[in-house]
């Protein structure tokens, strides 16, 4: 199945135009209102409001019974696109597409145009934009707000740019393929004082430092080597001056995992570390553990589909079925774990190349030499899926 030479300059333009009005997580109205109406062009049934701002358009061609979703993600970043002399470059100050979820919304309208066209397969397809990816929030939401019920599937795909893979080569694996992602806050409280006289004063930066080391000695020596984590503290916050010994000091950070097993002892010998040290030092601590992101875990019988689909489009040679795990973090996880389905990775340039900029960087674009390429992925999963029968 290919892509039309109009739909791919189509999708080209969906996608600029969606770049230079990014919007964030539960706020993609003008997003959401954008999709919407290209999708009633195109003659599709279209239900907004979905867990916010999301949006189902359904597609029924034929008496097949078979039902497949897709799904693509609107939210945007809020950080500054430094990318002068970019035509597209985002007109929001303080928000820019740095995920490449433009492209995600533009590949999934091209599948979406070409399947309304070929009318090549046998069944319903729901085309799924969600809110919220960023923060882990959006599918909980279309999920919570009757997402399946309303509008069931058998099963559900999703796909996502990676940059460093070269653009158009496409890798999935059966199981875990994208880890959990779980937030701390630890707030550690000592004494204040003069900085001349730290004799007087529980100093918290003490306390904070000797934490920060030994939460690394988590993974190291607390996890099974066979099992993947990892421990980021990313923020340190106090109330102290130059001249002045804090009172208060905060660390926030984030964990990755693959397993709730894992999730749980990252947590657990977390506390045992904060309370320990703190004591030891005369403090006191708090932890504040929040889970974001359940792991992103595909289907067994899903991923040979999404093996298969991805071969027919880009070749055999270019697909990788066993692809490393990746500690990053997606939401889509949420589906997975209410119906069956599999996430790939479509490469979108290797480094130094078009493409190549890194996810969450202020001058990264998608890529536009896939969009075409991830649209027929799409539209391929239905036509194999949802065959015409005899």
């Amino acid at each position: 199945m290919y892509v039309d030479s109009d739909v791919g300059t189509q999708m080209v333009a969906w996608r600029h135009q969606l770049h230079q009005f990014p919007e964030t997580g539960f706020n993609e109205h003008r997003t959401a209102g954008f999709v919407a109406q290209a999708l009633e062009l195109m003659g599709l049934e279209v239900h907004r409001g979905i867990g916010g701002t999301g949006l189902v358009a359904s597609l029924a061609v034929g008496d097949g019974k078979g039902v497949i979703g897709l799904r693509a993600d609107m939210d945007a970043l809020a950080m500054t696109e430094t990318a002068e002399g970019r035509p597209h470059i985002s007109r929001n100050t303080g928000c820019m597409h740095g995920c490449g979820h433009d492209g995600h919304m533009a590949m999934l309208l091209g599948a979406a145009q070409t399947l309304a066209r070929s009318r090549d397969f046998s069944g319903t397809v729901r085309f799924i934009f969600q809110p919220a990816e960023e923060h882990g929030r959006g599918a909980s939401a279309m999920i919570q707000d009757g997402l399946f019920e309303r509008f069931p599937v058998d099963e559900i795909y999703g796909a996502h740019n990676i940059p460093g893979m070269p653009a158009g080569h496409i890798a999935t694996r059966a199981g875990g393929i994208m880890a959990s992602e779980d937030n701390f806050t630890i707030r550690i409280q000592g004494r204040g004082g003069h900085a001349a006289r730290p004799h007087m004063a529980v100093d918290p930066l003490v306390v904070a430092a000797q934490i920060i080391l030994a939460l690394q000695t988590i993974v190291g020596r607390s996890v099974d080597p066979a099992d993947s984590a990892v421990v980021s503290c990313t923020e340190i916050h106090s109330d102290g001056i130059r001249n002045a010994i804090p009172t208060h000091v905060e660390i926030k950070g984030d964990t990755r995992s693959y397993s709730p097993q894992v999730q749980a002892l990252l947590e657990r010998r977390m506390r045992d570390i904060c309370s320990g040290i703190a004591l030891a030092h005369g403090a006191s601590c708090e932890v504040e553990y929040t889970h974001e992101f359940v792991p992103t875990v595909n289907w067994p019988q899903c991923t040979p589909v999404a093996i298969r689909a991805a071969q027919a489009v880009v070749g055999a040679d270019k697909v990788e079925g066993d692809t490393a795990p990746m500690m990053i973090s997606e939401d889509f996880g949420a589906f997975l774990q209410v119906v069956p389905g599999a996430f790939v990775f479509i490469g979108n340039g290797a480094t130094d190349s078009p493409g190549g900029v890194p996810l969450h960087n202020a001058r990264y674009d998608f890529n536009d030499a896939i969009l075409p390429v991830g649209a027929r992925y799409f539209a391929e999963l239905v036509r194999q899926r949802l065959p015409v029968g005899p």
